[in-house]
């Protein structure tokens, strides 16, 4: 069996930074087992596949270990694969997924996700966080992830998680957050459950950011920048429930899986 993929570093404005995702479009749907297998064989913090539907594209996220209900990188990923590089000549995108109908819009050379918002909720700090974090925050909150909130970028960009610690807490992810020098707030984001100890750029994470920091800075538009090692930069903006995600992205490689 031979399949196309695509390499897509998402959030990005040239090749080597941003967030990669790979991309396979199918024809009809693979075994579950086999999604699984090429995910684990990229080892990247997502592969998604999309098959045509009726009226868009059915599309599925899969990590180096288990399938996700939402991964905004890897939608952008795949909006760029169908609109740059397989010619797809709307301006609209949706995706059918298990996070319910997501859209993509296309402006100018950038995407807009339309993602569902999920705002977070104050929590007490499991003693792990605290732990594999190494650093006190100013208050921790829940939603899909934990988000954990500092003084500074500074702080954000110095804290060396412990993957052990924060491999034993109830959620997977952990977004740590604080207001940014440049841009409204600075985050990173990490998900050893998932087998992904740091994601470059993570669009799911700003479902939670973005209506946590349009409340705290009484702004529905808000920049902002995940600092990892790579790095992203995205613009976020609140509307009632959902969140839309604006960034460009570039292809990296194009490939054929043979097995």
């Amino acid at each position: 069996m031979r399949i196309k993929q695509y390499q897509v570093d998402a959030f990005a404005n040239r090749a080597f930074e941003g967030n990669p995702a790979a991309v396979c479009p199918l024809e009809h749907w693979l075994d579950d087992a086999q999604l699984q297998a090429i995910a684990e064989e990229n080892n990247l913090s997502e592969t998604a596949f999309f098959v045509s539907s009726g009226n868009g594209f059915k599309l599925r996220w899969f990590t180096p270990v288990e399938e996700v209900d939402l991964c905004g990188h890897a939608t952008l990923a795949a909006a760029h694969v169908l609109f740059q590089i397989l010619g797809y000549s709307g301006s609209s995108l949706r995706f059918d997924t298990r996070s319910g109908p997501l859209f993509v819009n296309k402006q100018g050379d950038l995407l807009q996700i339309d993602l569902p918002a999920s705002p977070p909720t104050h929590c007490e700090a499991p003693a792990a966080l605290i732990k594999g974090l190494g650093v006190q925050p100013i208050e921790v909150l829940a939603a899909s992830d934990y988000l954990v909130v500092f003084d500074s970028e500074t702080t954000i960009r110095a804290i060396q998680p412990d993957p052990h610690q924060l491999s034993q807490l109830d959620l997977q992810g952990i977004i740590i957050t604080a207001p940014g020098d440049e841009v409204d707030f600075v985050s990173r984001f990490f998900a050893p459950q998932l087998g992904i100890p740091e994601d470059p750029v993570t669009g799911s994470a700003h479902c939670v950011l973005t209506p946590y920091w349009a409340d705290k800075l009484n702004k529905n538009l808000l920049s902002a920048k995940q600092v990892s090692k790579r790095g992203g930069s995205l613009t976020c903006e609140l509307q009632a429930d959902r969140v839309l995600l604006s960034g460009s992205a570039v292809t990296f490689m194009e490939a054929e899986i043979n097995f």
